[in-house]
């Protein structure tokens, strides 16, 4: 099965799309691992992405589109992925068909208060990385390490409510595009993890 994840950022679509690849047997891709992995196998896409990288500069569209083509291209992904993080735009999306052909755009839909209150409550150890939620741990000492918590700049409120105008205004119209192909599926995520994940499954099953 080969399946686009959308949401917004903070939705959860890396903790489900993990669970989806454990239980399909199919790799999860997403873009940031892809462009790590090109990167430090230094392929020719890979060293192109980082000269724009290295320079503070965007990635553009092409050099992306070219890393995901390359990755899926490769054995694990012959009988299905699930693409994390890509395509972020319809541009991306209708070059994607040049090359691949998606079953299912499955779209987790997580209320924006849901997702700032879940992301202004995580905080990393600066001494080992651990992730935590104060909701859940009642300490500002990482259990692990000992190392003091902090808030990173972008879990805070403010800087969450612009990520998500941004996904709003460039990533939320690819739920418009899928759908007007058939082949959206929409997972409202409210519950706990293991009743989010049933959701998610039952989503797989069926498209708006």
């Amino acid at each position: 099965m080969k399946i686009v994840f959308l949401g917004a950022p903070g939705a959860g679509k890396g903790t489900h799309a993990q669970q989806l690849m454990k239980e399909l047997g199919i790799p999860q891709i997403s873009t940031g691992d892809m462009f790590r992995r090109a990167i430090r196998e230094e392929t020719p896409t890979g060293l192109q992405a980082k000269s724009y990288m290295d320079k503070g500069e965007l990635v553009p569209d092409e050099v992306v589109i070219a890393m995901v083509k390359e990755r899926l291209a490769e054995d694990d992904c012959k009988n299905g992925y699930i693409l994390d993080g890509f395509p972020r735009t319809v541009a991306q999306a209708e070059a994607m068909e040049e090359f691949a052909t998606i079953d299912l755009a499955l779209n987790i839909d997580v209320p924006a208060e849901l997702i700032i209150s879940r992301l202004s409550s995580r905080r990393m150890c600066a001494g080992c990385g651990a992730t935590y939620n104060i909701t859940l741990h009642n300490s500002d000492k990482c259990s692990t390490c000992g190392g003091e918590l902090y808030q990173r700049d972008d879990d805070k409120p403010e800087t969450i409510r612009k990520r998500l105008d941004v996904y709003e205004e460039k990533t939320a119209p690819l739920v418009a595009y899928y759908r007007e192909k058939g082949l959206l599926s929409t997972a409202t995520l409210l519950g706990t993890i293991e009743e989010n994940n049933e959701v998610v499954r039952a989503a797989l099953n069926k498209k708006d």
